[in-house]
């Protein structure tokens, strides 16, 4: 069984960028797929992106695309989360997770949804002031 653990978030100034990481142990990172999500005060998690294992391509919910990158460092047994053009509507809690169900599948428009997740972080807080 991976264990995950996020960091990386913070105070970012509207437009700024920052990078979350999300570190397995337990097994090796590339073996699963792993999705990112967050989820704001009030509101559901959502999916924000996923890193297939088959060949590491990367997917985007549409609030992510042309902001987001996704990427992993199989030496460091790491996924990275890298955000740019922050906004307010960005703050939540971010988590990473290993995916039951495949990234990039073609029944899902973008990242499968929290219902796929199997092991979860603890989450790090993003806050981007308006």
């Amino acid at each position: 069984q991976v264990q995950l653990a996020e960091s990386g978030g913070g105070l970012v100034e509207p437009g700024g960028p920052l990078r979350l990481s999300c570190v397995a142990s337990g097994n090796r990172v590339d073996r699963y797929a792993i999705g990112w999500f967050r989820q704001a005060p009030g509101k559901e998690r959502e999916a924000i992106s996923c890193i297939s294992s088959v060949d590491g391509s990367t997917y985007f919910a549409d609030s992510a695309k042309g902001r987001f990158t996704m990427s992993r460092d199989n030496g460091k047994n790491t996924v990275y989360l890298q955000m740019t053009a922050l906004k307010p509507e960005d703050t939540a809690v971010y988590y990473c997770a290993t995916l039951n169900c495949r990234c990039g599948s073609d029944y899902y428009s973008g990242p499968p949804p929290r219902q796929c997740a199997g092991s979860w972080g603890q989450g790090t807080q993003v806050t981007v002031p308006s």
